[in-house]
């Protein structure tokens, strides 16, 4: 088993280490204003926040995705194991043990479930022999991909897709993953299926995961953490349990007020009453 290594005052040192980072498109349109956050060598950290709050942009600065959207990180820093990657490129990040599953699946329609799943170790360049090996592995997590491996990805359901995309990042090795929206339009049965797989993962392979989360109820089921973003800016963090808590959380993200479940008409007035943004 893998030991974490110690800061000279004898804290672990977190597997990845996002600090003080702003995040800048287009050179102008500032997204992130000092996001800090950690995730520790096998844990599983929430990252919660409404649609635009910045977790994508969050997750993207981990992976060095940003410049595809022609963003960058103009202040701050990322380090994973200890190592800055701010100046890496996406390939060195995935090399590093850090992979990213994107929001939407992001399959390749018109390949083959397998073929997707050989693409991760392929772009990785995990020798073939090994791949095979990995492609055994992953199916023993996916035993449905297994069934319709020879299917176009195009052609199955939403939560297959899912399977296949968390699939092709296995297929790299990763000692992280960062998890974006993996509840999106999917049943609520099929994301509790998701979600246990990663909890297995995480149990059996010590696979730690940076989970990108509007369903902050099962996220917080699963996390050991949770940060909570709003308008780029981490405005409450802790442990799952006490986020779960939490007046604020329970009624702006879980839906429920100390009368109950929170109705629309309440949340509509939310940004005034949130106690963190008095």
């Amino acid at each position: 088993m893998r030991t974490p290594r110690e800061t000279g005052s004898g804290t672990p040192t977190p597997l990845l280490a996002v600090d003080g980072i702003d995040v800048v498109y287009h050179g102008v349109i500032l997204v992130l204003k000092g996001v800090s956050l950690a995730v520790p060598e096998g844990g599983i950290v929430a990252l919660l926040g409404a649609n635009g709050a910045g977790k994508t942009t969050t997750l993207r600065a981990a992976s060095n995705l940003l410049q595809s959207e022609r963003g960058e990180v103009t202040r701050g820093s990322v380090e994973f194991r200890g190592q800055r990657l701010n100046r890496l490129t996406a390939y060195d990040v995935v090399r590093r043990g850090l992979v990213q599953v994107m929001e939407g699946r992001r399959c390749f329609a018109h390949l083959t479930v397998e073929e997707n799943l050989l693409t991760g170790a392929y772009g990785a360049k995990v020798p073939r022999v090994q791949a095979m090996s990995e492609l055994e592995r992953v199916y023993s997590y996916f035993p449905q991909l297994k069934q319709r491996r020879a299917s176009f990805a195009g052609y199955t359901s939403g939560g297959e897709q899912q399977m296949t995309a968390i699939g092709r990042a296995l297929m790299t090795r990763p000692s992280m993953i960062l998890l974006d929206e993996p509840s999106m339009g999917l049943a609520p049965q099929v994301v509790e299926e998701i979600f246990e797989i990663v909890r297995s993962l995480n149990a059996r392979e010590r696979v730690s995961f940076l989970l990108a989360e509007q369903n902050a109820r099962i996220a917080l089921r699963y996390a050991q953490h949770g940060y909570v973003l709003e308008n780029g800016r981490v405005v409450l963090d802790g442990s799952a349990d006490e986020l779960a808590q939490n007046e604020d959380v329970k009624e702006f993200y879980l839906g429920l007020s100390r009368r109950g479940r929170a109705s629309f008409r309440d949340a509509k007035f939310y940004r005034r009453r949130k106690r963190w943004l008095a």
